[in-house]
């Protein structure tokens, strides 16, 4: 059988009139031919199993360069892509296929068989029926999640159809608002019904409680800045800091930051921040992240606007710095992998004096010296290191592991976290800004101890403080608090799971990947004291554009349909601009 490229709405037809043993050739949809039988759905053992599909199709630090984290570079925080020096928009026409609206049906398929199996079974109604149908419809709800921010208005889907649901089939996108209130009813009834209440491996009411805040939180800041629906965004917004003000509770934020990006499984299982992870093990399941950050390939750095971003540890942002100097240190350089001593010597830029004065999640996230073409900076028994922006990224590394798994692409495995405290309280902090109800006491509870093991001075963390500290940055057109609690969320997620990007689209901020309205994402360290020049600068900077630009228009908020959804669906309609 041939893959099934087409899942929307016309293309179920393909699915309904597939033979259950063709399903068995896909491994996107490995539903075997028992899950027709009525039996198969009375066994717990196996709808167990279907279920547990959901958490190994969960991307995290992906297998090769499919990770949801570092490997997202369409942002303002990262220069280039993986596969070339320049990050475009992920479209530049409609395409004829996608994957990106495929394979969110071929999930929302596998969560309404099991809902529909489980209802007609002998566990319907029953403690373990409800907990599998409250796994199913948590993931219903999160690939309509997905759908929904990728596209606006979607196929609404709620059982699995047959050939004959032609007003299904046939039938138009559903409004997007329509959706997303399907989705919510979905992720309640999952908090309802779900039997574990924690884990950080398995599906539970506090995973789904966690998904629930980032889902409202998208849901209200979108139906304000893109719908201007005052209603329905502050009765989002209110769920938001409902669940999470309580959530919270549980997992308090930790004081240190990179173990919740570098440790092995075991120990950010036992990270009491840690809400949701994706476990990996060596010699079992494991990813190529940090062979990718250790790479001769022109890896993709930061960008002297993410750079630029952080805070001073004084509590002050760039703009206000009397010594503003970024350039570095020229220095011969001795390599430390692993943190030990090498007889290995290098031509550099040291760093570490303009990362000590900031912000400390910077220096987590970059190392203290600069790497690029020209100028590379080789670590004992690796290859040759560059970055594209100059800036080596640091945050995922842990040289405890041997160079011969951190070195090889598939052989890494450190874990992921998915959902962790610092999430909801940064969700907390927005909603209750946009809100108006924000206090000194959220501040104090929900911001200081992401500052306190950030470094910065807690004397400037206060509500007073951040709403008259006046940043020229700040170009959103939001108060001094809200770009405040912006920032910390941006350097808070660098490089996490396409947040700024999403974060971007739902603040209708998307034109700041613009290079002509926004020059200093094109940029990358300052390299004016290099010892070796680059191949590639403007003035002091090193030039990562590429030689090419990145132009805005609207159409940019939406995705395009797959082309061949509506040949196939005539009332399917094409998203405006494509």
């Amino acid at each position: 059988m041939k893959k099934l490229n087409i899942i929307g709405a016309a293309a179920i037809i393909a699915i309904s009139t597939a033979s259950c043993n063709d399903f068995l050739d896909d491994n996107r949809f490995p539903l075997s031919e028992q899950t027709a039988n009525a039996g198969f759905w009375n066994k717990s053992i196996n709808v167990q199993g279907q279920c547990d599909r959901f958490y190994n199709d969960i991307v995290a630090y992906g297998s090769g360069t499919n990770g949801t984290f570092y490997f997202k570079t369409l942002s303002d925080d990262q220069a280039g892509s993986i596969s070339s020096e320049f990050a475009n928009w992920t479209f530049s026409t409609a395409p004829s296929t996608s994957s990106y609206w495929d394979d969110p049906y071929v999930e929302i398929r596998r969560a309404n068989l099991i809902i529909q199996g489980v209802q007609s079974g002998m566990l319907a109604e029953t403690t373990d029926g409800n907990n599998f149908i409250g796994i199913a419809r948590l993931n219903r709800a999160m690939q309509y999640f997905t759908l929904v921010k990728r596209y606006g208005d979607v196929p609404l889907v709620t059982e699995p159809l047959q050939v004959d649901n032609t007003e299904v089939l046939y039938g138009p996108r559903t409004d997007r608002n329509t959706v997303m209130d399907f989705a919510l009813e979905d992720i309640d009834f999952a908090i309802a019904n779900i039997t574990t209440t924690k884990s950080k491996t398995t599906f539970s009411k506090d995973m789904a409680k966690a998904f629930k805040v980032e889902f409202c939180l998208f849901e209200g800041t979108f139906a304000k800045y893109h719908k201007n629906d005052k209603a329905r965004s502050e009765r989002y917004l209110k769920l938001v800091e409902n669940t999470a003000t309580e959530l919270i509770k549980s997992y308090p934020i930790g004081n240190d930051y990179q173990s919740l990006y570098n440790s092995m499984s075991s120990a950010l299982a036992a990270n009491s921040e840690v809400i949701f992870m994706k476990s990996y093990n060596k010699d079992i399941l494991m990813h190529a992240l940090l062979n990718w950050t250790l790479s001769s390939s022109s890896v993709c750095g930061i960008t002297k606007d993410a750079f630029d971003s952080f805070l001073f540890t004084d509590g002050k942002p760039l703009a206000l710095q009397a010594d503003k100097n970024d350039a570095g240190v020229a220095v011969v350089a001795e390599s430390i992998y692993g943190g030990k001593p090498s007889n290995e010597k290098h031509q550099t830029v040291d760093i570490s004096n303009l990362l000590s004065v900031r912000d400390k999640r910077l220096s987590a996230i970059i190392f203290p010296v600069l790497m690029y073409e020209g100028m590379r900076f080789k670590y004992p028994n690796t290859m040759d290191m560059t970055s594209r922006s100059g800036y080596g990224i640091n945050k995922f590394e842990n040289f405890t592991i041997p160079y011969d798994y951190a070195g090889q692409t598939g052989k890494n495995y450190t874990a992921a976290p998915l959902f962790w405290g610092a999430r909801l309280a940064m969700a907390i902090l927005e909603a209750k800004a946009e809100l108006g109800t924000i206090s000194d006491a959220d501040i104090t509870s929900y911001m200081a101890p992401l500052w306190d093991r950030a470094g910065i001075d807690l004397t400037m963390c206060t509500k007073a403080n951040l709403e008259g500290m006046t940043d020229p940055a700040n170009d959103m057109g939001v108060s001094n608090l809200l770009w405040e609690i912006r920032r910390c969320r941006r350097c808070e997620f660098m490089l996490d799971d396409d947040i700024r990007y999403w974060d971007l689209v739902r603040w209708h901020q998307l034109d700041k990947l613009d290079f002509a309205k926004n020059p200093d994402i094109a940029l990358g360290a300052n390299v004016s004291m290099a010892p070796v020049a680059p191949t590639r600068v403007k003035g002091d900077y090193y030039d990562v554009s590429g030689g090419m630009t990145r132009t805005f228009s609207d159409r940019e908020y939406y995705w395009p349909i797959p082309t061949q959804q509506i040949q196939l669906n005539k009332n399917l309609e094409q998203n405006p601009g494509w």
